[in-house]
């Protein structure tokens, strides 16, 4: 079994640890991109601080690591979404 130490494969349980708790859609996501615990934290940490990350002379993330941040990312609230699912507003006059 993985642990959030090593380098072996992610489980079910250390996505929850590293992210929460997330449909198992996403879950199986991230499971099947094959990712190490910390290629997950690589790409939460793309996903909270990019531009620090591009100060330091980071490269663009690559590989397994682009693919987790573009999972992620579908978990981040959209703004738009906001306001598409609101009704409009109506004038009682």
């Amino acid at each position: 079994m993985a642990s959030l130490s090593g380098s072996l494969r992610i489980t079910r349980d250390d996505v929850i640890k590293a992210i929460g708790v997330v449909d198992d859609v996403t879950i199986a996501q991230i499971i099947a991109a094959g990712a190490t615990v910390e290629e997950l934290a690589e790409a939460q940490a793309w996903i909270t601080n990019d531009e620090p990350m591009m100060n330091a002379g980071r490269p663009l993330a690559t590989g397994r690591v682009r693919e987790l941040v573009d999972i992620l990312a579908e978990l981040e609230p959209d703004d738009d979404e906001d306001r598409r699912g609101a009704p409009a507003a109506v004038n009682p006059e």
